[in-house]
């Protein structure tokens, strides 16, 4: 039995005689199934053709892709012993509003190039409800489905050109996405996705042939898209599962990852409990006006100097501020926070924002940077709205949290590791995040950022056998909680708008300003 983690198998197959004139295809598969322990493997027709004369070229020894397609394995490519390039996949992570794609060397398993870009479909809605009621018609869908098409081929033809390589060297696709946009991909009808019961229109996709869709690769490349649990849970979180390992520790762990929704996964190697709730947009930019995703020229730290107030601020790249993004937001309310530039409402306070502190139409607002300081030309400002937003935010994520957590019966104490993923993962400050009171108040040792975890299941899809038979355990031993019907939900929710909260004793190790307590902390200490 073959003990490489990866798909690529060397095979050695004993020339044709008069004694033995078993058919070339049937003399490799019968060769693959002892290396393989497989019962069945299949091949394209397009390769069938090309069996006789490269087995031949060969000298009979030959390097098979086989990937296992739901139990059955499929000989992708063939190539001989000496034949370059090696063979080549593609991790996909296939988010709403950006892409990313990291080119992986099959046989050494390395990755070689990484690229992103915005979705194309962003043209058409920038958010996937837009998006659904566009595809309502036969020709919306198509469009949809060719715009994202589109977009992945130019990137894909841009990638190997870099890397010196041909498109057809491409064999293998991994492709990690919610619900919505693994239907938009395959142009699956999503109507239902968002209409009660809220179905769609598969859940199990397996692998389907590039061509099919318009993918450029091999002319037998293969596309595998993660399954969904449903229309709340997409395979983009099944694939950030994978990534992080928790589904085969003995300890429980949670995972976060925040995006339009913040999706949250507790559990352990016996169970897994997953829910969601709209704690995003406000972290993703979709409220302030110099909110965005983290990008160059994005702020994602802050600073404020408790002496005298100044504000420092760090952006991506270190380039002028255009913006700012979700773990900058976080870190500037945790700093306007400990500096009393903000009180424990979240509400500015004028006696200690100094000359940055402006009011427009009846509402305040802070200037973070100057417009002769900013690559906009315009003042970057965060208004009260901005804040009170990021307040119902924040308030929303620690709910899910504990929501969660009492729903199986454990407390935050209990968690070995918490795992904070997706792009706003990547930046995130824990500690920052802690002090505003949206993740429980740990040891930082126990939060782990995990970056782009989508991607990176994607990535084990295509270097280790063990991980595709990982997923359909995931997928089975995930029990989903609705919150819009738990009560309990709500009453915490209110408790929790507040800086940390309303109960100061959750969060020990948060020190709260003598000039942000006000008269009000005495209503809850």
């Amino acid at each position: 039995m073959e003990t490489n983690p990866g798909w690529v198998t060397a095979v050695r197959i004993a020339p044709p005689s008069l004694k033995d004139n078993t058919a070339d295809a049937d003399r490799l598969i019968n060769e693959l199934k002892i290396r393989l322990d497989a019962d069945c493997i299949d091949v394209d027709l397009p390769l069938l053709r090309r069996l006789p004369r490269l087995i031949r070229d060969s000298g009979y020894v030959v390097r098979c892709l086989c990937f296992n397609d739901q139990g059955r394995f499929r000989l992708v490519g063939v190539k001989t012993a000496d034949e370059r390039p090696a063979f080549f996949g593609m991790a996909v992570d296939l988010g709403t509003t950006r892409v990313v794609l990291r080119l992986i060397n099959l046989e050494t398993l390395d990755a070689i190039y990484e690229t992103a870009f915005d979705n194309p479909q962003i043209a058409i809605g920038p958010d996937i409800l837009a998006r659904i009621h566009f595809a309502s018609t036969d020709e919306g869908l198509q469009t949809l489905q060719r715009l994202i098409v589109e977009g992945l081929n130019e990137h894909i033809h841009r990638m190997c050109e870099q890397s010196g390589i041909q498109t057809t060297d491409i064999h293998l696709l991994a492709v990690s996405g919610n619900t919505s946009m693994a239907h938009l991909f395959l142009a699956l009808p999503p109507h239902h996705i968002i209409r009660e019961p809220y179905i769609p229109a598969v859940n199990v996709l397996g692998t389907v042939p590039a061509k099919e869709i318009g993918i450029h690769g091999s002319d037998s490349a293969r596309v595998y898209i993660f399954p969904n649990v449903g229309s709340y849970f997409g395979g983009d979180l099944i694939s950030g599962i994978l990534y992080s390992g928790m589904h085969r520790k003995a300890e429980i762990s949670i995972l976060v990852d925040v995006g339009t929704n913040a999706e949250v996964v507790l559990g352990n190697q016996d169970w897994l409990v997953a829910c969601a709730g709209a704690a995003g947009p406000a972290l993703e930019g979709g409220v302030s006006k110099i909110g965005t995703t983290a990008g160059p020229g994005v702020i994602d730290r802050v600073v404020i100097d408790p002496e005298d107030r100044r504000i420092l601020l760090h952006t991506i790249d270190e380039l002028p501020p255009k913006g700012i993004c979700g773990s900058g937001m976080i870190d500037m309310m945790a700093q306007l926070f400990l500096s009393g530039m903000v009180d424990i409402r979240g509400r500015l306070a004028p006696e200690n924002c100094g000359d940055r502190l402006r009011e427009e139409d009846g509402i305040r607002r802070i200037a973070l940077a100057s417009a002769d300081e900013s690559a906009t030309g315009q003042a970057l400002s965060i208004s009260q709205v901005d804040i009170d937003s990021l307040i119902r935010s924040k308030a929303a994520m620690y709910t899910i949290l504990s929501t969660i957590t009492r729903y199986v019966g454990v407390t935050f104490d209990d968690l070995f590791r918490f795992y904070v993923a997706g792009t706003f993962g990547s930046f995130i400050n824990p500690r920052s995040a802690i002090t505003i009171g949206m993740i429980p108040d740990l040891p930082e040792t126990t939060y782990q950022i995990l970056g782009n975890s989508s991607l990176g299941g994607a990535a084990l899809i295509l270097t280790q056998r063990a991980a595709l038979e990982e997923v359909a355990g995931i997928r089975d031993r995930i029990t989903y909680l609705e919150l819009n019907v738990n009560q309990e939900f709500m009453n915490r929710f209110s408790a929790a708008k507040f800086l940390p909260h309303t109960n100061p004793s959750l969060f020990p190790s948060v020190r709260i300003p003598k000039y942000s307590k006000r008269n009000i902390y005495c209503s809850y200490s």
